[in-house]
């Protein structure tokens, strides 16, 4: 059960609010519609009960508010939007990376696709999925956690008539088995054909709130479609005929050679057609909309006039259900009365715990959350889309290239050749590409099934960072082992064996190589947390070597570089432990390594960068 009470959204500069004191409720086992024209409130009114949006209110979903709920995708399933995900990710992957985030077994993936006739398509790229089959992955996301509630803003917009009533079916079957659904629509015919509760918004506030029955009697009725080139002309003869029988007969004119006629039959229609030599192309009942909250706030009654023409005579009282009724009685209260009974009595409690002003409590952004199994789920949003592999053949190719082109110059030495790192370019190719493969972590963003599609970037969460630096450092780490190796068997292939020998130092040496890989990498995606982009994440690791290292260079020249290399001889005199294993070589490397301006650049920015990432988490975890 969902009981929204006093939702109300900050107003827009000088515009009143979007969603102003709007509260109902949707039960367990039925299906309510929150139906409005476009711009009637009601997808913020979803985002604020999923406080995705600041405002005022309180939303309780089974008793609880959301940010209580300990993991709301199994409690609340969301489909608001076009479904986010990569486009180049199958359907299959992008399940499967959302179960390692909702924490269930893969296997449950597959069977909300098959629940949802995707079985078929779950090696189709997102990209290529229609409009129908977008929505049926955005039903299947929600049910995934296999929630008890779901939030559906427009699931049936720009469906055909086949997928709509398999939607239809799809939520009155869920709903069936004892499941709340609260869905959105813009058309009143959909809400009427669908839903067992009918909460009507216009301009931000509620204005009925309406069992499905009631709905239909009070706000649509029934019209004939009627379209011929003598609109005019027909029209005038309908309303001659009403009045000759004193007949209260309605006739709108729906622009071109289209006109409604409520009040009356095919039958009439046609046989007042045939008698004045009238073409009609179309004659065809049909199901008419009264307008925003027509039968909520106001109920006409056909009257003869003194010249025996129909009128209407809108009545004082607005007739608009009682939503604490369990039946959804109508009672006659003015439509501006405050509600009564259980209801309110919900409402009265909230204001009070609110604050002294009477006002609803507010609503703050409820922090993203992490996913319950971050490293799976980096290794399956890693490996789901080809960019990584490309990027990384990229770098290869590229390596390769280089260390060819610099073995026919000369004069370049050999850890340089083998790492086709010219003198003139600030970073090695494998370099760039491990930091942009790092960068592109935070690219794909982090989409719980149970939030909203523009969430924002990645959560902040430890648990996440430590699980995308993890796999960068062991994509980076391949990279760089596959780096040096096929340079070496080119080199070996087109100059020969001299070329590809191993050197004295091959290990301080390798180790440097790694740790610069690694670092760029860890740069990458570091500084695409922290601004959240690719592109500057990117950035970042191209000004390391241009921007930092002459910063550092200076301190690095000399001195430095003699006490890293004296340091472990002295800490081997004070420690009262003997190095074991040669221990002290290791740490002469790290340190020599460090010393190193680029190296030394690295360790700088990727502490500055780590210390901006915890701040920022630290103050939106304070907001």
């Amino acid at each position: 059960m969902i009981q929204a009470i006093g939702l109300t959204s900050n107003p827009r500069k000088e515009l009143p609010p979007a969603v102003d004191d709007v509260s109902f409720e949707a039960h367990a086992g039925r299906v309510t519609m929150l139906l409005g024209v476009p711009g009637a409130g009601k997808s913020t009114a979803l985002r604020l009960m999923l406080e995705l949006q600041p405002g005022r209110g309180i939303t309780y979903f089974r008793g609880r508010p959301l940010h209580d709920i300990g993991h709301p995708s199994r409690e609340v399933g969301v489909l608001l939007g076009e479904v986010p995900g990569h486009p180049a990710r199958t359907v299959r992957g992008h399940v499967r990376m959302l179960c390692a985030a909702a924490g269930v077994p893969v296997r449950r993936g597959d069977e909300v696709l098959e629940a949802v006739g995707l079985v078929s398509l779950r090696e189709k790229r997102l990209g290529t999925l229609s409009r129908g089959m977008d929505r049926r992955l955005g039903l299947a996301c929600a049910l995934l956690a296999d929630p008890h509630t779901l939030v559906l803003d427009e699931p049936a917009h720009g469906l055909s008539v086949g997928e709509n009533r398999w939607l239809h079916g799809m939520l009155r079957a869920y709903a069936a088995q004892g499941g709340t659904v609260l869905s959105t629509t813009a058309d009143p015919k959909e809400a009427a054909r669908t839903a067992d509760r009918v909460v009507t918004l216009d301009q931000g506030r509620l204005v009925a709130d309406q069992p499905a029955a009631d709905f239909s009697r009070t706000r649509l009725r029934p019209r004939v479609a009627v379209r011929t080139p003598h609109a005019a002309r027909l029209s005038a003869l309908l309303a001659k005929e009403a009045r000759t029988a004193r007949r209260s007969v309605e006739v709108a004119e729906d622009g071109g050679n289209r006109i409604s006629v409520y009040g009356s039959s095919c039958a009439d229609i046609g046989e007042i057609a045939f008698r004045h030599g009238i073409v009609v192309h179309q004659l065809a009942d049909e199901t008419g909309d009264m307008g925003p909250g027509a039968g909520a706030s106001r109920t006409e009654e056909p009257t003869a006039s003194d010249e025996g023409t129909p009128s209407t005579v809108p009545l004082s009282t607005a007739t608009t259900p009682d939503a604490g009724h369990p039946d959804g009685a109508l009672d006659s209260r003015p439509a501006d009365r405050p509600p009564t009974g259980p209801r309110a009595g919900g409402e009265a409690r909230v204001l009070e715990s609110g604050s002294s002003t009477g006002l609803p409590p507010p609503i703050f952004l409820r922090p993203a959350l992490r996913p319950l199994h971050p490293l799976r789920y980096e290794i399956r949003r890693v490996t789901g889309v080809g960019t990584g592999f490309l990027v990384g053949a990229a770098a290869l190719v590229l390596s390769a290239l280089t260390a060819v082109l610099l073995a026919r110059i000369g004069h370049t030495p050999q850890p340089r050749l083998l790492a086709a790192w010219p003198r003139e370019l600030p970073l090695p190719p494998a370099a760039i590409g491990a930091g942009l493969l790092g960068a592109l972590a935070f690219g794909d963003e982090f989409r719980h099934p149970a939030l909203a599609a523009d969430r924002g970037s990645a959560p902040r969460r430890l648990g996440l960072l430590t699980a995308k630096l993890l796999v960068a450092s062991v994509t980076a780490f391949v990279l760089a082992v596959l780096t040096i190796g096929c340079d070496a068997e080119l080199l070996y292939l087109v100059y020969g064996r001299e070329l590809v020998e191993a050197p004295a130092d091959w290990l301080p040496l390798g180790a440097s190589w790694l740790g610069l890989v690694i670092g760029c990498a860890w740069v990458g995606v570091l500084a695409a947390g922290v601004f959240r982009s690719t592109t500057a994440g990117l950035a970042v690791v191209v000004a390391v070597p241009l921007l930092v290292v002459p910063l550092v260079r200076k301190p690095a020249d000399g001195l430095p570089v003699r006490t890293a290399a004296g340091a472990p001889l002295g800490m081997r005199e004070v420690s009262p432990h003997r190095w074991s294993f040669g221990g002290e070589r290791y740490l002469e490397g790290a340190l020599r390594m460090v010393a190193q301006p680029v190296g030394g650049a690295l360790a700088l920015s990727l502490a500055v960068l780590l210390c901006a990432y915890l701040l920022t988490s630290l103050r939106n975890r304070a907001r």
